[in-house]
């Protein structure tokens, strides 16, 4: 089955415009198939500008964590380095220049001691920082295995059932076993004794995540630590931990200093986040650090000769652009340690505040309330009948919002929430208008209560972790 599904009208041409095509011209352009002439520039703009108005406003999608907003300077340094490929380090030494110093201000941030330099590098996002992180692991724990004598065979990965989706890509890719550990409706994330719970003598390492992607909370990665630290003393197992801050990593340094979760714990080794998130950034940029070179295989690394030069690699892509990481570079230095907590700080705040609103509603309750990553998840109340949370997602929409509803990590997929997500450019009074047209929808399904068809796996709103 193709990834893009069909729809009734897939064989039916485009339509230029009359004004725009020329006379004497095809007046179509066919949607599956090249075209046999040329367009004018302006009739294919305006082809591609009209379809892409049935997109949702990005500035009103609350379900993405991805950056929707950019002062005008950024945007213009991502302009003027589209034309910029990441991988040409010899062609474009600077913006190799502007990756490593990215690399080591963000291993200072997250608590590296990298006298001789910082071991990390960009990446197209999270997922493949993830991909990265967990390859590392692997590698390092089959070299122990192999230099003890020991079968490398059977490697397992320990990690709570609310991780995103790109963990378990990462284990069916790389032939390694998912410990997903089951969360519950109470502690809907991993806890330290779970974590230990699932570790044997095949774990490579245990994945900590600093913001859930379900409802925003941080994962307790002091304890999971202390946690490992006692299997140690105990059996001998040194298991180390993998931090996925993929929101988190932008958000804790500047908010919550005093949390320890980050390279000032031993047992981690590597730490992943994404700068199109709470970074700031629009897509695609992510980064991924290790405490330090033997964190990171050498068998990992590859030396290229390309177009001229020979540099170390080990990302997993070549070819990517380099103009978000010139803009990851102007956000630090632009906003710098106060600007960060200032724009996470009013996130936070908006959060907190459109949560506890929320709270006061007759038919809901919270899950979370925003006070750890500016996002937070609520339901309905167990009492609510005629009506879903789907529903009011659908409601929502009439007025261009987009907040999904979605049902929680396995054992507790019985609970269909809500979720919202607050980054910078979400203001305040947005959130009062959203506030406003939640009450609206809320009368609007009340008022259809019992009348609205049950909801399916092909009717909800789609959204995917």
């Amino acid at each position: 089955m193709p990834l893009h599904r069909a729809t009734p009208d897939t064989d039916l041409p485009l339509t230029i415009r009359p004004q725009l095509a020329r006379p004497g011209a095809e007046s179509t352009v066919p949607r599956l198939r090249l075209p046999d002439g040329e367009l004018p520039a302006d009739a294919a703009y305006q082809l591609v500008h009209d379809e892409l108005l049935l997109d949702g406003q990005a500035r009103l999608n609350l379900a993405t964590f991805v950056t929707t907003w950019m002062e005008p300077h950024a945007r213009k340094l991502m302009d003027e380095c589209l034309d910029k490929n990441m991988i040409d380090k010899d062609e474009y030494p600077q913006t190799a220049e502007l990756e490593r110093r990215c690399v080591n201000i963000l291993a200072s941030l997250w608590g590296a001691e990298h006298e001789d330099g910082a071991t990390g590098c960009s990446t197209t996002g999270s997922s493949e920082a993830c991909m990265l992180g967990g390859l590392a692991l692997k590698w390092r724990w089959r070299e122990r295995r192999r230099a003890a004598g020991l079968s490398a065979e059977r490697p397992n990965l320990v990690m709570g059932a609310n991780v995103q989706v790109c963990w378990e890509k990462f284990c069916r890719y790389w032939d390694v076993e998912p410990r997903l550990v089951p969360v519950s409706a109470d502690v809907p994330h991993l806890t330290a004794a779970a974590a230990v719970e699932h570790c044997d003598e095949h774990t490579i390492g245990v994945v900590a995540v600093l913001g859930s992607t379900y409802d925003g909370s941080f994962e307790p990665v002091a304890e999971i630590a202390a946690a490992l630290d006692q299997l140690q003393a105990t059996s001998g197992l040194d298991v180390q931990i993998h931090v996925d801050a993929a929101s988190g990593g932008f958000v804790a340094p500047f908010l919550d200093p005093e949390l320890v979760w980050d390279f000032r714990l031993p047992r981690v080794q590597s730490i992943n986040s994404s700068g199109h998130k709470y970074g700031l950034v629009y897509p695609g940029v992510g980064w991924a650090v290790w405490r330090d070179k033997a964190a990171l295989p050498e068998d990992l690394i590859f030396e290229v000769d390309y177009l001229g030069g020979r540099m170390p690699t080990f990302a997993l892509n070549f070819s990517r652009g380099g103009a978000p990481v010139v803009a990851q570079y102007y956000e630090l230095i632009r906003l710098g340690r106060e600007g960060f907590r200032r724009v996470q700080q009013e996130s936070r705040d908006t959060a907190t505040w459109l949560a506890g609103e929320i709270a006061t509603l007759e038919p809901f309750r919270l899950l979370s309330d925003g006070s750890e990553l500016p996002v937070f998840a609520f339901a309905l109340r167990p009492d609510v009948a005629g009506y879903t949370v789907y529903d009011v997602s659908e409601a929502l929409r009439f007025r261009g919002w987009i907040v999904p509803a979605y049902p929680m990590p396995p054992a507790i997929e019985d609970l269909a929430v809500l979720r919202v997500c607050v980054r910078n450019g979400f203001s305040h009074d947005l959130a009062s208008l959203l506030l406003d047209d939640l009450r609206h929808a809320v009368s609007k399904v009340e008022a259809l209560a019992g009348h609205l068809p049950v909801p399916t796996a092909d009717t909800r709103a789609g959204f995917h972790h």
